[in-house]
Order: C-alpha cells, then structure tokens, then sequence
C-alpha cells in the first residue's frame, strides 16, 4: 500500500530534502508541499494525505494552530512534528494540539521513513530514544500547580493507573509486561482499556494525560536498565 504524504515546512530546501528521502522510498508518495499553516490547511483539506510532516517555527500559520485546527477539522490524516528539539515547549503544545508524534530533523533517512510507517499504521510516540528525551524534559519542569485529578482517572483499575503511570515514563508494551510481570498480550489490553476509558486518541494523549492529572509528577521515574 503506497503510503500519500505531505510536507510544510517554510524552507524549500528542506521540503527538497525531505521529498528526496521519502520518494526513495517504494510505498511512499509526497503529494504536495505547503510552506506555511495557512498554506498547509487548505492543502491538507484537498488531499488528504495519509500522513502529513509539519514544521513548528512557520510564518503566517504556525505548526501548532495548523495542527490543532487540522485535527479539529476531522481530516483523516496523521499529524508527524518536526523539531530540531531545542524548543521542547513547542513540542508539547504540538502535541496538545493532536499531532501524533514528532521526529528531529537531522533524523537518518531509515529513521524518517520508520517514522512515517508507525504513524501511518496509527501508532505513536516514535524513536523510544526520542520519546524518552521529551519525556525527561517534561518531568524536569515545574509540578503544576495542585488542582483535582480528572474524574475519568476513577474509572480506571488500580492496575490500569499503574499501566498510565508506566506509559508515561516511556515505557514501551514490552517493558511494561517486564514490570507487572504479566504478558505483553496482557499488556496490550491494559493499554487499550486505558485509552479507552480515558477517551484518549493515543499514547501520546496518555502522557500527557497522566503529567497534567499527576498520575506522574516531575522526578518521578521508575529506574529502568534500559533507560538511556
């Protein structure tokens, strides 16, 4: 299946760049290219790419509103950051917004395209190396301030917090299996009653989620050999 793609970036060499790579690849196919948000919502809304690439730092339109207000259209696409991560903020208000992950711009030509068919399947939170360093970022910055946790969080099994608390640290579905002692099958099914019961899009929605609802606050982190 040939996988549609779209790329917003303000800088036409790097919309060059970026076109060079994916159309090496085979099931890849960039339908267009838009050079700011305005530009990129009126693109996105007429083709409908299966996955769309979106810089942050754009003129007229910013990569955050564009996204949220894509997402908020309804249009039927996934939503991949791009951040040289010196801007962490904007990443988590990206995310905030419904992109459904993010990705540094220097990333390896093989870690772009793995990146555009795990989000393309519908997945999230792509490059564990990467996710880990937002989430490092996250849990450094000021607890916010004390306010009363979701009522959503009470429909939730005491296991089940536990599983949102592991996925907000980074932890992958194997890891997690690793922790709680029980399959990765078993897992999996935690984290879909999770999202489920939370009305949350992804996992991404679920870390955010359980640093806004304290289910995690900053500094705290399970120690984990694997953590790197």
């Amino acid at each position: 299946m040939t996988i549609r793609l779209a790329i917003v970036d303000d800088q036409g060499m790097v919309r060059a760049g970026f076109r060079s790579l994916l159309e090496g690849e085979d099931d890849f196919e960039v339908v267009g290219e838009a050079g700011n948000g305005e530009e990129a919502l009126a693109m996105v809304s007429e083709l409908v790419p299966d996955v769309t690439l979106m810089d942050i730092r754009m003129p007229v339109l910013d990569g955050i509103a564009a996204t949220r207000r894509i997402v908020e259209s309804g249009v039927e696409t996934k939503v991949l950051v791009l951040t040289t991560f010196d801007l962490d903020e904007y990443v988590f208000e990206a995310l905030r917004a419904g992109a459904s992950g993010f990705l540094l711009k220097d990333a390896p030509a093989e870690e772009l395209a793995a990146a555009v068919r795990v989000v393309a399947a519908g997945e999230s939170l792509l490059a564990p190396g990467v996710t880990r360093r937002v989430i490092d970022a996250f849990v450094r910055r000021p607890a916010p301030p004390s306010t009363a946790r979701e009522s959503r969080l009470e429909l939730l099994t005491p296991r089940e917090v536990e599983v949102l608390g592991l996925l907000a640290r980074g932890f992958s579905n194997l890891d997690i299996a690793g922790k709680l002692f029980v399959s990765e099958g078993t897992t999996k099914t935690h984290v879909s009653n999770v999202l489920t019961k939370l009305g949350l899009r992804d996992r991404v929605q679920a870390v955010i989620f359980a640093y806004e609802n304290s289910v995690v606050v900053p500094g705290d982190r399970v120690e984990d050999p694997s953590y790197d």
